[in-house]
């Protein structure tokens, strides 16, 4: 192998080297936490996080604009976002409650539509030769979407516990990604040290 082939690969190395497995596993571990908190004290915690999204949303508006003085590039989109930000950032801070409601009855009802749509493609692909069970699949979707249309507010209030189920689940494998990423990552350090002890010995030679 040439030394430029070698110096090649290694840069190949590092430019598709993972995130740290330590801040994937810090990641990992505040959403088990946070899964947690919502199963013991869902309401709360719920408001909690929307009245964090609205902080982020308000900080993430004024950065927009702030941004303008130094790069002007999509000028228009950056104030356009700047100031949705800054309005809906303000709104859920001032109405954490009301807002938790709001988003929670938007998000019911976007599950509700998506799953609306995937029952009825796969009926259309029941009748196109697909099979009985994409007919079932699209039964209990169409069935499930009218469930989650005519009782959204008992959706909405149950919105909590689910979500902390999946933020629990989510940590729970992300944990176990943390540490494949840890041996990835001694995998890479250790292919890269070698590529640069073969490229050091072919610069001496």
């Amino acid at each position: 192998m040439t030394t430029e082939s070698l110096t090649s690969a290694n840069a190949v190395w590092v430019e598709v080297k993972p995130p740290p497995w330590w801040l994937v596993l810090i990641e990992a571990i505040l959403l088990v936490v946070i899964g947690i908190f919502l199963l013991v004290n869902p309401y709360q915690t719920f408001v909690s996080l929307i009245w964090v999204l609205g902080i982020y949303w308000l900080v993430r508006g004024i950065f927009q604009l702030v941004s303008l003085f130094w790069d002007r590039r999509m000028w228009g989109w950056k104030i356009f976002a700047g100031i949705l930000g800054l309005i809906a950032g303000w709104i859920v801070i001032q109405n954490p409650v009301t807002s938790a409601v709001v988003l929670g009855q938007f998000t019911v009802w976007m599950l509700a539509f998506i799953a609306l749509f995937f029952g009825i493609s796969d009926l259309v692909s029941a009748f196109k030769g697909a099979g009985w069970v994409k007919a079932v699949l699209g039964v209990i979707s169409i069935i499930l979407a009218v469930l989650l249309m005519t009782n959204s507010m008992a959706a909405t209030a149950s919105l909590p516990w689910v979500i902390g189920v999946l933020a629990i689940l989510a940590g729970l494998l992300l944990i176990f990604g943390a540490f494949r990423l840890r041996s990835l990552e001694h995998s890479i350090d250790a292919l890269r040290d070698q590529a640069n002890a073969q490229v050091n010995a072919m610069t001496d030679d």
